[in-house]
């Protein structure tokens, strides 16, 4: 340590003379510290464990140190975005299926890669699971507000299962959104008061 600056930055070691200096200075190494409690940096935290258990076989958990220290920081802190954005079908099993997947990590957070897991997901998944699943969705967008936030993830599942839906009219489309009560009809079309949704699943 430098007599001249005392006050010396903890993660980079830059040295200040005055100790107000150092309280607003901020490197890169002292904001990906600061950043540690956000939902997106958890995340990314957690994706970057499960790859280093699930495919370079490590044995020994890795610190939030080693995180913040790594090349890839950035990239697994995107894909902690796109989970927590995203809100995929049980992330964690999400998260197992991409690290094991031998696709890079820059391709983690795209569109194809959740549908390719999505649909593999649905076609596996136990009746009363899917309907566990489904009845706590519906809990979860209860309210108004609730439906707004879920938009993306509503959008996504979606995309999931466009191919497995028929066209009833063309001037809507396969999955045109409808907000507000629904029913189904006996011939699987969802409907509301004066209006149907163009899509129903192909028999």
């Amino acid at each position: 340590m430098s007599s001249s600056k005392p006050y010396v930055c903890e993660y980079c070691s830059t040295g200040y003379t005055r100790e107000k200096t150092l309280i607003v200075h901020i490197c890169e190494q002292k904001r990906r510290h600061l950043q540690q409690k956000e939902k997106r940096v958890q995340l990314g935290f957690y994706a970057f464990n499960q790859f280093y258990k699930l495919s370079a076989g490590a044995k020994k958990e890795k610190t939030y140190t080693d995180f913040c220290k790594s090349q890839y920081y950035n990239a697994f802190v995107k894909f902690g975005s796109f989970i927590s954005n995203v809100r995929p079908l049980y992330p964690e099993k999400y998260i197992d299926y991409v690290v094991t997947s031998r696709v890079k990590l820059d391709h983690w957070c795209k569109e194809e890669m959740y549908e390719k897991y999505a649909i593999e997901l649905i076609r596996k998944e136990g009746v009363e699971t899917a309907l566990e699943r489904s009845v706590m969705t519906m809990m979860e967008w209860a309210d108004e507000q609730s439906l707004v936030n879920a938009r993306q993830q509503m959008i996504a599942y979606l995309d999931t299962i466009r191919d497995l839906l028929e066209e009833i009219t063309p001037e809507l489309g396969v999955t045109d959104p409808v907000s507000g009560p629904v029913v189904i009809d006996e011939q699987g079309n969802v409907t509301t008061p004066g209006g149907t949704i163009s899509g129903r699943i192909k028999t």
